[in-house]
C-alpha cells in the first residue's frame, strides 16, 4: 500500500487538496464507486473512458485519478504527455487481476482465428494484446458489427461476455474472469427486497451473474443505471452496482428512494468495492503534494494499446447512429492508428457519450 506520513493531524485536507491542484494545474478524477467526499470535490465524476477522455480534453498538466489502475492506466494511455497519479497505487481490480498478460496471450496463440474483444477493466498489457477494447454500453454496437462467423474471444468479465453471448445469440470464448463485488450479489436478499418493495424496479451491471441479471428491469453501464434510475416513473430504485453510485443518484433525484442489493447473506459489506476504498482524501493530499504514485508505461506498450481502444472509437464513437460500417478493418501496426488520428481520426474529445461507460 501507497506508505503515508505518520499523521496528517492539523492538515486542513480539503483547503490544501485544492491549493495542491491549483499549484500543480491538476485535474481530480473520481469514479462513481468512490467515497462521496472524494466524488464531491472531484473536478469530474464518472465511468472510467468519459474521465480519461474528460481529463485528456483539459489542459491539466496532472491527473489525479480516484479509480483503480486500470482506469489510471487509460488516462495516462490518451494522454501520454500528462503526469498521472493514482492515490493508492494497490488500487487494483479482480477483473484485471484474473488475466495475467502471459496467461492472456498464451490463450490468444491457442486460438489464432479468434479475434479478442476485450472488456476495458484490464490491464494496458492485455489491452494491447487484444483487437478491440470495449466498454459494458459500447460491447453491444460493437459485437453487431462483427460477422457471426467471426470466432470471437471476450474477457476478461465472463458474467458481461455471457450476457452479450445470450443476448445476441453468438458463441463466444468466455475468460473466466469475474468482478468480485457484482459476483457477490445474493439472489435471495434481491427477492426479499423485491416483496418488500413490490413494483420497484431493478437496475443492474452486466458484471453482475445471471441470477441478478434475470430479476432486472434494466440492465447497462453505471451511467446507463444512472440515467435509468433518474428517469423511471418509480420512486423506489434497487441497484444491483456498487452502492457508492448511489450518492450520484440522491444528488440527481432526491425525491426518490434507491436501495442498494445487499451481498451474501445481507450482514456484509461485500457489495463495496475494496479496492475503490483503498482511496481517501488523506492519499489524495500526499499524491497531489508528492506527485507519487505515478502511472509509468512504455511508450511502446501506450502504442500498442491505443490501438483496440481507437478501434472502439472507430467502431462505436463516431460512427454511433451513422448506419452500418461493415465489417471491421483490424489493423496489426500500432504505427497506422497514430496516423489515421493524425489524419482526422476520433480525438478523445469526441468520444460519444453513449459509449463511455465502463
Amino acid at each position: 500500500m501507497t506508505n503515508q506520513p505518520i499523521s496528517l493531524k492539523g492538515v486542513d485536507l480539503l483547503a490544501e487538496i485544492q491549493r495542491l491542484k491549483e499549484e500543480r494545474n491538476a485535474v481530480i478524477l473520481a469514479h462513481y464507486y468512490q467515497k462521496p467526499e472524494i466524488q464531491d470535490l472531484a473536478d469530474f465524476v464518472g465511468d472510467s473512458l468519459d474521465l480519461s477522455r474528460k481529463a485528456a480534453a483539459t489542459d491539466a498538466d496532472v491527473i489525479a485519478f480516484c479509480g483503480v489502475r486500470f482506469m489510471a492506466e487509460t488516462a495516462k494511455i490518451l494522454s501520454p504527455e500528462k503526469t498521472v497519479i493514482l492515490p493508492d497505487m494497490d488500487a487494483g481490480c479482480s477483473l484485471e487481476d484474473s488475466c495475467p498478460p502471459d496467461q492472456f496471450k498464451a490463450f490468444r496463440e491457442a486460438h489464432p482465428d479468434h479475434i479478442a474483444l476485450t472488456y476495458i477493466n484490464c490491464s494496458a498489457a492485455v489491452k494491447a494484446l487484444s483487437d478491440i477494447i470495449v466498454t459494458s454500453s459500447s460491447a453491444e454496437t460493437i459485437l453487431d458489427q462483427i460477422p457471426k462467423n467471426q470466432k470471437i474471444i471476450f474477457g476478461p468479465d465472463r458474467h458481461l461476455g455471457g450476457y452479450l453471448a445470450r443476448k445476441f445469440d453468438r458463441d463466444m470464448l468466455l475468460w473466466p474472469g469475474i468482478c468480485i463485488v457484482h459476483q457477490a450479489f445474493s439472489e435471495t436478499e434481491l427477492l426479499k427486497l423485491k416483496a418488500e418493495y413490490p413494483g420497484a424496479p431493478v437496475a443492474a451491471h452486466p458484471e453482475c451473474p445471471p441470477h441478478i441479471i434475470d430479476h432486472a428491469d434494466h440492465v447497462g453501464s453505471t451511467s446507463s443505471i444512472l440515467k435509468f434510475c433518474s428517469e423511471t416513473d418509480s420512486d423506489i430504485v434497487l441497484v444491483a452496482t456498487e452502492p457508492h453510485i448511489i450518492h450520484q443518484m440522491e444528488k440527481a433525484r432526491p425525491d426518490k428512494t434507491f436501495i442498494g442489493v445487499p451481498g451474501g447473506d445481507g450482514n456484509c459489506n461485500c457489495n463495496m468495492c475494496p479496492y475503490m476504498a483503498l482511496n481517501t482524501l488523506e492519499k489524495l493530499y500526499v499524491s497531489l503534494r508528492d506527485l507519487q504514485p505515478q502511472i509509468e508505461l512504455a511508450p511502446d506498450l501506450m502504442d500498442a494499446a491505443r490501438v483496440p481502444l481507437e478501434r472502439m472509437l472507430e467502431m462505436a464513437g463516431s460512427t454511433v447512429g451513422k448506419g452500418d460500417v461493415g465489417k471491421p478493418v483490424l489493423r496489426s501496426d500500432p504505427a497506422d492508428a497514430i496516423e489515421e488520428d493524425a489524419d482526422g481520426g476520433v480525438a478523445p474529445g469526441d468520444i460519444d457519450p453513449k459509449i463511455s461507460g465502463d
